[in-house]
């Protein structure tokens, strides 16, 4: 089993859902450079496996790079045996969760309820995406946390702008996911930059 990776310093996930392999250096150089280091490349879209590989090859050595969308565990090997270390999803599965931390991955499944969170951490989660956000607010993400074990890891995925951060994390989201506010397939290098520095700089300025 390989050794869990830590959370980065900086905890926003960039999820590069669409990332066109062709792209993956370039895209991940431009999140890299401005302090980012959590990517997510969603498998539902073509070209996944080999722009996580890809991403893997030049990240820096404090980078935490993984698979979204892993729905089984086969996606958990497969994400795993590109480079991976990161294991992202939409829902609680338990064989997931389980695979992944077999293999000494970060595991941190989607939950929407109490009844899925407490799930997800019987069955090993490291941190828990709350999705979709914006359905679950910061008033829900402080209900989990109230119940929840101390120092559950909370992080909100969907709809999360640099204007909303200081409130999730006032609320007590541990860190959060970002999609199309940062990535979508058809943004300017220049412009992906400029948005991951937005996020970085308001995550700081919420601290």
């Amino acid at each position: 089993m390989d050794k869990l990776a830590p959370i980065p310093d900086l905890p926003l996930v960039a999820i590069l859902r669409g990332l066109e392999p062709e792209r993956a250096a370039e895209v991940a150089h431009a999140l890299f450079d401005v302090g980012l280091r959590i990517v997510e490349v969603p498998l539902n879209r073509p070209g996944a496996l080999q722009a996580i590989a890809t991403i893997v090859r030049m990240a820096p050595h404090d980078a935490l790079v993984g698979g979204g969308t892993m729905l089984s565990a086969a996606d958990v090997d497969a994400v795993h045996a590109a480079g991976g270390r990161l294991m992202v999803a939409p829902n609680c599965d338990a064989a997931v969760i389980a695979r992944a931390r077999q293999l000494g991955m970060l595991a941190m499944p989607g939950v929407a309820t109490p009844s899925e969170a407490f799930a997800a951490l019987a069955a090993g989660a490291h941190a828990l995406k709350l999705f979709p956000a914006e359905v679950i607010g910061t008033a829900g993400l402080k209900a989990f946390a109230s119940v929840l074990p101390a120092g559950t890891g909370l992080w909100p995925v969907g709809s999360i702008t640099p204007g909303s951060l200081a409130a999730w994390r006032a609320a007590g989201a541990a860190g959060a996911g970002i999609g199309s506010q940062i990535f979508t397939p058809d943004l300017p290098i220049a412009q992906i930059g400029e948005r991951a520095r937005a996020f970085a700089a308001a995550w700081a300025a919420a601290h």
